[in-house]
């Protein structure tokens, strides 16, 4: 496949002042892209995008990604702003490290809603304008989502969803000239690495992030890394060479399934068939065998 050219093309990305984000929004800018930089602090938007050329080259807006009604409208109003969307980077994401017995619920929520289902409002509302372009959607996940840590339960969960509903929704739309991507780095040295390593829990779990297999990924190797995947529009994105077994893993017999057992004609058909509200949620197995609950 031939280098997908950057230039002149619009990049939405959520959580774009965040460690990552701000660096990534600066090497897509050097290669010409447009940005739509997406966020909730509002300051530090207007600032990022004076910095990266003002309206011409880089429009910023406030968007909630807990908030499907919020990340479309800003999305809507980016493509109206520079007349299309080509690619779409969700990374905005938020951690908590806790054992499960003393973790609150309300912070296991706050981590799935922003780092899961985040990712599928952020692709749901930009999906009709990225198909328009035959674009890419990237979802920053983790390698949290093939290495499965103590204390970090939601973490995890949320990053091997975002890696999973990624694989769902590229079958969905690649006979629409969609491609979908995940990212999945390690340890970074932004802000939420320094509250990490704050935490006394987060600093004995991975030892400082100094050596070994949890040591540090720079962020600059992390953003190379991210443009090429954008440019090669892939389907897996892995920073770190000494963790491209890891992701490779549980993928090996993916494509044989993609391709013999969810045909595009399966899925055209079966996405003609599903109601048009998305339908009612489906019980378990077990909630349709009993009598009570079939009659609420």
């Amino acid at each position: 496949m031939s280098r997908y050219d950057l230039a002149g093309r619009t990049v939405v990305i959520t959580g774009s002042t965040g460690g990552l984000g701000s660096a990534l929004a600066d090497a897509l800018h050097h290669r010409g892209a447009h940005l739509a930089l997406l966020g909730r602090d509002e300051t530090a938007l207007a600032a990022q995008a004076d910095m990266l050329g003002g309206p011409r080259t880089a429009w910023a807006a406030h968007a909630d990604v807990t908030d499907l009604v919020s990340v479309r409208s800003a999305i809507d109003r980016a493509a109206d702003h520079f007349g299309r969307i080509d690619i779409v980077v969700a990374n905005a994401g938020v951690n908590v490290i806790a054992p499960t017995a003393t973790l609150d619920p309300d912070a296991f929520e706050r981590v799935i809603n922003v780092n899961l289902t985040g990712v599928w409002r952020t692709f749901k509302a930009a999906l009709p304008h990225v198909e328009r372009q035959r674009g890419y959607l990237l979802a920053i996940s983790s390698m949290a989502a093939f290495v499965h840590s103590p204390l970090q339960g939601p973490y995890t969960a949320s990053k091997a969803g975002a890696w999973a509903i990624s694989n769902s929704i590229r079958l969905e739309v690649r006979h629409l000239g969609v491609d979908v991507g995940t990212c999945h780095p390690t340890f970074l040295k932004t802000p939420m690495m320094d509250a990490i390593h704050a935490d006394p829990a987060g600093r004995r779990l991975w030892s400082g992030n100094e050596r070994g297999l949890w040591r540090m990924c720079t962020v600059s190797k992390a953003v190379r890394s991210i443009v090429s995947g954008i440019e090669r529009r892939a389907q897996t994105i892995t920073p770190h060479r000494l963790h491209a077994l890891a992701a490779a893993a549980p993928g090996v017999f993916r494509p044989f399934i993609d391709r013999v057992a969810f045909t595009t004609r399966t899925i055209t058909e079966a996405s003609a068939a599903a109601p048009s509200n998305g339908g009612p949620a489906l019980t378990t197995s077990t909630a349709s065998c009993d009598p009570e609950y079939l009659a609420s």
